[in-house]
């Protein structure tokens, strides 16, 4: 399977409205909109547009030339300014391929260099054991586990702190 990851255009609108309507939520923030509409796509590609190479680095995940995924690291503020926390969401059907760890390592090389940073952080519920194995697999150290820190519909979750130097 040809992984690649290429920039988000307007175009995409239709793919990334399928793509987040469909996704499997149980460990995603629930800053993603359910449902997930059209005008929701276009804010986030209006977004995308202004700041990327910016404030960030969004990335369309490519399997065989189809949108399986969205994957992006979004420089943090202030005194963390050389920090980016990393994101991502793959279709379901595309889990258990090493999609998502293909892309986070090209994700994290592109922006290391792009936004010039130094750290990259993940938080990942602590039962995601999926996400889990794709940070470790791309050099991430577990750095902590907030306990409590999410809840999630009615229930509590551990999240815990990956991170990983340039």
């Amino acid at each position: 399977m040809n992984i690649e990851l290429k920039k988000w255009t307007k175009e995409d609108d239709k793919a990334l409205q399928r793509l987040c309507d469909e996704a499997e939520r149980e460990y995603l923030s629930d800053r993603l909109p359910y449902p997930y509409t059209m005008e929701n796509a276009w804010w986030w590609l209006n977004f995308v547009c202004e700041n990327e190479g910016k404030n960030g680095v969004f990335r369309k995940v490519l399997a065989d030339g189809k949108v399986v995924g969205n994957i992006t690291v979004e420089r943090l503020s202030d005194v963390r300014k050389n920090d980016g926390e990393l994101g991502y969401i793959i279709a379901r059907e595309y889990w258990g391929k090493g999609i998502a760890t293909e892309a986070a390592k090209m994700i994290c090389d592109i922006a290391y260099h792009e936004l010039s940073l130094t750290r990259l952080t993940a938080q990942v519920y602590e039962e995601n054991l999926a996400s889990r194995r794709v940070l470790e697999k791309c050099g991430f150290t577990l750095e902590g586990n907030l306990k409590g820190a999410v809840t999630k519909g009615d229930k509590v979750h551990n999240l815990l702190i990956f991170g990983k130097l340039k």
